[in-house]
């Protein structure tokens, strides 16, 4: 399938999702969230691939959702067009292992998507805000209820209420983002981490994600017990077999899928 307002590229054992409106800094219209949509689909049933990278330009990731496009709608049409539920949380919801790569402007539901991703990988030119609040709304993709989750109460709520930007250096210390890499070495150290995490047994990969995710929607308690079973899970898959074997071996091991 073409498109024309996303960039995808397969590198490897690894997809990259790359926003493409550079006249409106990929702020994200209708038809750019439904080609996102349709390339997670892609990606997911594609056996081959293992690691979904998401990116933009070197200016913005992205600057929210567009709001010339949003302005003139009312309660009505995007309450019957479910609007972001339809089509924006489909990489929330994706069993890959999804990474965002931010350099520049990650505003609004910018942040928001990225939010989505597994985590987050930043340049040092990154700047998240959620600046609703400027325009008489509030986040409506995650933005208060993903940022409190990933920095706390008061941070997020300070930023959620100024709209202030938050650069990268702030932002890691928080907790939003991960690491940090100048601009120009993003997409590299990127693809390195994506490319490490594809090497690894995928069975054994989604199931780290599953568990970590789990944390956020349960007791410690339950969340242990969920932990517990995908580890006992974890061998009944010749993957496990294989990465044992491999390491008493003193050897690289080669993971099937299976």
């Amino acid at each position: 399938m073409s498109f024309e307002n996303i960039i995808v590229e397969k590198k490897g054992a690894v997809a990259v999702l790359t926003f493409n409106r550079p006249q409106a800094l990929n702020a994200f219209c209708g038809a750019l969230m439904d080609e996102v949509t349709q390339a997670i689909d892609d990606f997911e049933s594609d056996d081959t691939v293992k690691v979904i990278v998401i990116t933009g330009s070197e200016k913005a990731f992205a600057a929210g959702a567009d709001i010339k496009e949003m302005a003139a709608k009312t309660f009505v049409d995007v309450f019957k067009e479910d609007f972001i539920t339809r089509n924006w949380e489909r990489v929330a919801r994706c069993r890959k292992p999804v990474i965002a790569a931010v350099a520049g402007y990650c505003l609004g539901g910018g942040n928001e998507l990225a939010m989505m991703c597994d985590f987050i990988l930043a340049a040092d030119t990154a700047k998240f805000s959620q600046p609703e609040i400027t325009i008489g709304t509030l986040p409506g993709a995650g933005g208060t209820q993903r940022l409190t989750r990933l920095v706390g109460k008061s941070k997020a709520m300070e930023l959620c209420l100024t709209g202030r930007m938050m650069d990268a250096k702030e932002a890691e210390c928080a907790g939003l983002v991960a690491r940090i890499f100048p601009a120009a070495e993003l997409m590299a150290e990127t693809m390195k981490i994506a490319e490490q995490i594809a090497s690894f047994s995928p069975l054994a990969v989604m199931m780290v994600k599953e568990s970590i995710n789990r944390a956020y929607e349960t007791t410690l308690a339950e969340g242990l017990r969920f932990e517990r079973r995908l580890f006992h899970a974890s061998f009944a898959t010749e993957d496990q077999k294989e990465g044992m074997q491999a390491f008493t071996g003193k050897r690289k091991a080669s993971f099937k899928g299976k």
